[in-house]
């Protein structure tokens, strides 16, 4: 039996429509699957597919908190991300309960909204987990963001990077400070640096209302007051070294090398080395800090500035000194150890 040229051109047409509304059908069910799938427990569709941030943020170093709080949503929206969750720190908790909930409820990445005291915090619960940390510098000093090439008090530019940065794995130090031998040690962490002696006396004698009027300036004000003190006598035993007997006005542990205006007091360090930098500072009297002055903006070697490079660094000291942590205050204490954990944390950075 054979068929008509007419009768072949419906039978083609008939399967043609055939597969046409079989491809429609395929379409749409797919659209609806996809549309379910995506649908947020508060009905917004895809919006469950974004990522989102947590802020940890230092509320008394932000001035009108609000809006920033706005200016960020704002901002991450442009971005493509959720508005973040907004955590405050207290006085009880002064980040790190904040950053536990934020990586337990499953945060993209955690920002530290605040000076380094708050980065520390964030930081020393951040470490080991594999979640990024962002940072928005709103400190005094904010060596770290410094460091690291983050630009400080420029809200929009550092979302920026901390949103949408490369990931840069840094070291973590970490550090007991014992308040008289024989007593139970805290254990903390640090970033930037860590330190016993005159710099953590200056810091924790500064007016806070000076800072606020002329920010880290203050502290240069606060060190003349303090240029003139005695010596302290200290053991100290780098790595698996020999017991080493000093007679200091300060002793820096640091991550990284660079200070406020770009003065280098540890050449060379690095975030992500591997390394602690130490330097020993022991001047006499006040004009024994002229030659300090000198070796450190020169860079060049000098008997009362010496240089160490260590994984981890024992000091004790005959007497119970200022310790500083981040630039932060930590009280007195009389031993400082310090090792370093390499590559324990995520830092968002310019890409």
């Amino acid at each position: 039996m054979s068929i008509s040229s007419d009768g072949l051109r419906d039978v083609v047409l008939v399967v043609v429509l055939l597969i046409a509304l079989v491809v429609l059908v395929t379409l749409v069910v797919t659209r609806r699957r996809l549309l379910f799938r995506n649908r947020s427990a508060d009905g917004s569709d895809g919006a469950a597919e974004a990522p989102q941030a947590a802020v940890v943020v230092h509320g008394k170093k932000i001035d009108d908190r609000d809006a920033r709080r706005r200016q960020i949503e704002v901002l991450s929206g442009r971005l493509g991300w959720r508005a973040p969750v907004w955590l405050e720190t207290t006085a009880q908790d002064p980040g790190r309960g904040q950053t536990e909930k934020a990586v337990a409820d499953g945060a993209s990445v955690v920002i530290a909204f605040g000076g380094d005291g708050t980065t520390r915090v964030v930081a020393g619960a951040l470490a080991g987990t594999g979640v990024p940390m962002g940072l928005l510098p709103a400190g005094t000093g904010n060596l770290l963001a410094r460091n690291l090439g983050i630009p400080p008090n420029r809200l929009e530019s550092s979302l920026h990077i901390a949103l949408t940065g490369r990931n840069r794995t840094i070291d973590v130090g970490h550090v007991e400070l014992a308040e008289a031998q024989g007593t139970p040690p805290r254990l903390e962490s640090f970033l930037v640096m860590s330190g016993l002696g005159f710099d953590a006396e200056v810091m924790a004698t500064t007016a806070p209302e000076l800072k606020k009027k002329i920010g880290w300036a203050a502290y240069v004000v606060a060190g003349f007051s303090r240029l003139r003190g005695r010596r302290t006598p200290v053991t100290m035993r780098v790595d698996d070294g020999p017991v080493q007997q000093r007679k200091i006005r300060a002793v820096v542990v640091g991550n990284v090398g660079m200070l406020q205006g770009g003065i280098q007091l540890m050449p060379g360090a690095l975030p992500d080395d591997g390394w602690l930098d130490v330097v020993v500072v022991s001047p006499r009297g006040m004009t024994g800090w002229l030659p300090v002055l000198g070796a450190v903006l020169t860079r060049r070697n000098h008997a009362t500035v010496e240089h160490f490079r260590c994984r981890t660094i024992e000091i004790h000291a005959d007497k119970p000194m200022f310790a500083q942590l981040d630039g932060d205050p930590a009280g007195k204490a009389q031993s400082l150890r310090a090792r370093v954990a390499p590559l324990a944390l995520i830092v968002r950075v310019p890409g």
